[in-house]
């Protein structure tokens, strides 16, 4: 037997329903495809409504004693999953390559980040705090408490397994809510490796309940729809997420949307450009670029432009293209065949309109959805890569002039989530911070994503933060308590 093989011996393919591994109420499995064989890897039960339903049964059966339970006890829970999670990195970061497809190395650098959230969230869990003070009029006492929202839904993404997971479990385990996680059909693996690992660091039954399904919409409609359903977490796409946020209006649910980006990549006169070129590697090509801060559009001065566009295509050059597992690979293939159809048709239309291949610019032969790392100039404005989410380790370049052309080039997109700017400059950058029209920017960096940082985007990238101290906020409701002025009989 092959470590392959062995790994996924040991992971379980049933939905988790108030503490227990069941199949599904129709008995029916899907098949999880390796992206770089496409070769089937495991069959996992597919969720029917009725599993659906079962499981927010027992999150709001769960939910009272859950909310009840010690501060100090739920942060213990998180905490020895943190360390579980770490010690079976090996484990996690093969399963994500193997059903996603990123190298190991960035697989093992996924596992450090979502292991976070549990460490960081297990901190935060003792820290909920409110306040008891006087009213202005001197006459009543104010006490304001924070309570947990309720049971919530999590539909998470394909493209960071473990992190997406983690970064909404572990607030809500550290506020007391109790969950449904419906995992991305492509990639449920890692989740259920995950939902194993929090089983037995000791979470009570019922307070997360696991539901894999090719119907996403079937099952989770009608939770949404479901009053006893408090809360809706999703990341994904902008499409998806407005839909989302129209059907939580019945119930006015709290919702979090994590959604789309189109990040701008700025390169001034004055940047180290050395230093830039790492980060545009860094933002563009991590993940394969499947994700939603990659650097989507580079704009660089018409000055730098030639050395940096260059340097960059030096750098893309280099990768090797192959399946994770392989020895030197340093970029895997794409998620899908569609992903790959959609990345193939925006790299053919920029070069209609006009843009040169510098790298790449094609998909390789073979089986497996792999596309070669990509680099294009000379893209015009109006050029369609410019203005969708590539998803796909494609870097189109365009220039500029002025600071405030970089701007408005910046600020035009219906996206706000994440911007990088490479400046040597301390006023424009502060000038940058103020001005971009983004919910997070990377200032000479090229990655932003911290679990002590609250992640989150402005416009259509979403609501809400995720991650920092922020992040507990969102499983949070705050109540008031008026209370009589506890000395009036004295004053009397």
């Amino acid at each position: 037997m092959t470590r392959e093989q062995e790994l996924l011996s040991r992971i379980p393919t049933g939905l988790y329903i108030d503490g227990a591994w069941r199949d599904s109420a129709s008995g029916n499995r899907f098949d999880v495809v390796d992206p770089a064989t496409e070769q089937v890897l495991a069959r996992v039960a597919d969720a029917t409504p009725e599993d659906g339903e079962a499981a927010l049964a027992a999150a709001d059966a769960a939910q009272r004693g859950w909310a009840a339970t010690a501060p100090r006890e739920r942060a213990e829970v998180l905490r020895r999953a943190f360390e579980l999670v770490t010690a079976r990195a090996d484990d996690f970061a093969l399963a994500m390559t193997l059903e996603m497809g990123k190298p190991l190395a960035e697989a093992r650098g996924e596992v450090a980040y979502g292991a976070e959230f549990l460490r960081w969230f297990s901190e935060e869990a003792v820290r909920i705090s409110g306040r008891y003070a006087t009213a202005p009029d001197g006459v009543n006492r104010l006490l304001v408490v924070k309570r947990p929202v309720g049971p919530s839904l999590f539909i998470t993404p394909w493209n960071f397994p473990l992190a997406m997971a983690t970064r909404k479990i572990a607030p809500a385990i550290a506020a007391g809510c109790t969950m449904v996680l419906k995992p991305a059909a492509l990639t449920p693996l890692t989740a259920l490796l995950l939902t194993g690992v929090l089983e037995e660091a000791g979470l009570p039954a019922g307070v997360l309940n696991v539901i894999p399904t090719t119907r996403a919409g079937a099952v989770t409609g009608p939770l949404i729809k479901d009053a006893r359903l408090r809360k809706l977490s999703f990341t994904g796409s902008t499409e998806v997420g407005r839909r989302l946020i129209a059907d939580s209006a019945d119930q006015v649910l709290r919702v979090s949307m994590e959604l789309g980006g189109n990040a701008p990549f700025l390169v001034f006169e004055d940047a180290d450009i050395p230093a830039a070129v790492d980060g545009a590697v860094l933002a563009k090509m991590r993940n394969g670029g499947e994700a939603c801060v990659a650097a989507n559009r580079f704009l660089v001065h018409e000055s730098v432009a030639a050395a940096f566009t260059a340097a960059f295509a030096e750098r893309i050059a280099g990768f090797r293209v192959g399946r994770g597992t392989e020895h030197g690979v340093t970029m895997g293939p794409l998620v899908d065949a569609a992903t790959r159809d959609k990345v193939e048709s925006l790299v053919q239309g920029a070069v209609a309109d006009g843009a040169t291949v510098a790298v790449g610019g094609s998909r390789v032969d073979g089986a497996g959805y792999f596309y070669q790392p990509t680099v294009l100039t000379g893209v015009p404005a109006g050029a369609r890569i410019l203005g969708e989410e590539i998803f796909g380790p494609v870097a189109p370049i365009t220039t500029f002039r002025t600071d405030e052309e970089a701007i408005r080039l910046a600020n035009a997109t219906e996206f706000g989530l994440v911007a990088f700017a490479y400046t040597q400059n301390l006023d424009r950058g502060l000038r940058l911070a103020e001005e971009l029209d983004t919910g997070m920017l990377g200032l000479n960096a090229g990655v932003v994503s911290n679990p002590a940082a609250p992640f989150g985007g402005v416009k259509q990238s979403g609501l809400g933060r995720e991650g920092g101290f922020e992040g507990i906020e969102e499983y949070l409701e705050t109540r008031y308590v008026g209370i009589a002025d506890p000395f009036a009989s004295r004053k009397a």
